[in-house]
């Protein structure tokens, strides 16, 4: 348990960022991030702009963690990092994938609002012939089909040989009943739950209902490193760690979890800092040879100066922390 900063603490010396994407991803075009330095390291407070303070402030749980609390030991050296493919047009693939040194699995965005399967099917089409066979292709649709699509998509999807489809289905019980619809027609695609796990109440719900074969975790949404590790426990489910649009300061903490895992057969979504046209960190947090090592970032003091947010966005940041603090302290604290 991580004993509760007040917030003047963290609101002293706070910067916030705004860093533009090289292309919009989960509809972001610009992503803010609040950042605050401990007596462990910096931490990093980012809920994307819609969620509530409720919700936000398992985000800012995570962020204390980081930065006051040491992290848990390391059980490997290195953890494998898979590419990330915005909603583009498949003539952007190979632009996007150039920025992803070494990494042999992609992850595809799908179910954009505004595009077809057949747009979906283009792109994965352009990854598999740029990474060629041996790559693994995984693709996310941040809960965009319902049953029927979803079967229909992984159906077609199926021959490009998909590693696994992440949150196809927006509910839990869509997922328990896509998994049978898949297995009722000899479909060999693998259900990955994200939002069912790190924006539900109960995120073991997953595992209890049989909704997917495997999870992907995020540190901030669910409150830390710590948090996290015991969800992947309870669940008994394989673990993918992905980013949630984080600075390399966030990526550091997903890395962290990532190395500390049981076990890890999958490569993690955790090299979306090169879908920044630049970072916090003057060496970011950005693959080499598709991996990427456990390491604290400090964020540079230049970069922070540049990056810095207009003052009203400075404001609207410091306030919702503000707002999430008591929510925090009323919940007894970061684990």
């Amino acid at each position: 348990m991580t004993d509760l900063p007040p917030a003047a603490a963290l609101l002293e010396g706070a910067h916030v960022v705004s860093i533009p994407m090289r292309v919009r991803f989960r509809g972001v075009e610009v992503r803010e991030a609040l950042l605050f330095e401990g007596p462990s390291g910096w931490g990093e407070f980012s809920p994307f702009p819609e969620y509530a303070d409720e919700e936000s402030a398992r985000w800012l749980a995570a962020g204390i963690e980081e930065a006051y609390a040491a992290r848990p030991t390391p059980v490997r050296e290195v953890v494998p990092v898979n590419a990330t493919v915005p909603a583009v047009p498949p003539d952007r693939v190979p632009e996007v994938l150039a920025r992803f040194d070494g990494c042999t699995t992609a992850k595809v965005k799908v179910a954009e609002a505004g595009q077809s399967v057949d747009d979906d099917l283009d792109r994965i089409a352009a990854v598999r012939e740029v990474m060629g066979r041996r790559a693994q292709i995984r693709i996310d649709a941040n809960g965009g089909w319902d049953v029927e699509t979803a079967t229909e998509a992984l159906r077609r999807s199926a021959a490009y040989d998909i590693e696994y489809a992440e949150q196809p289905c927006a509910t839990v019980d869509e997922l328990a009943a896509l998994r049978k619809q898949l297995a009722r027609n000899g479909i060999d695609v693998l259900v990955a739950a994200d939002e069912s796990i790190r924006k539900a109440a109960d995120p073991l719900l997953v595992a209890r209902k049989k909704a997917a074969d495997l999870i992907v975790v995020k540190v901030a949404p669910l409150g830390g490193v710590a948090a996290a590790l015991d969800i992947v426990d309870a669940c008994g489910l394989p673990a993918v760690v992905s980013s949630a649009l984080d600075t390399s300061v966030g990526i550091s903490a997903g890395v962290a979890l990532a190395a500390a895992l049981p076990h890890l057969d999958h490569a993690c979504g955790l090299g979306t800092v090169g879908l920044f046209t630049t970072d916090v960190a003057a060496e970011p947090m950005r693959p080499r040879q598709g991996t990427l090592a456990p390491r604290r970032v400090t964020p540079d003091p230049d970069l922070l100066a540049v990056l810095a947010a207009p003052p009203d966005r400075q404001k609207w940041w410091l306030d919702r922390l503000a707002r999430c603090h008591p929510l925090l302290q009323r919940a007894g604290g970061p684990r």
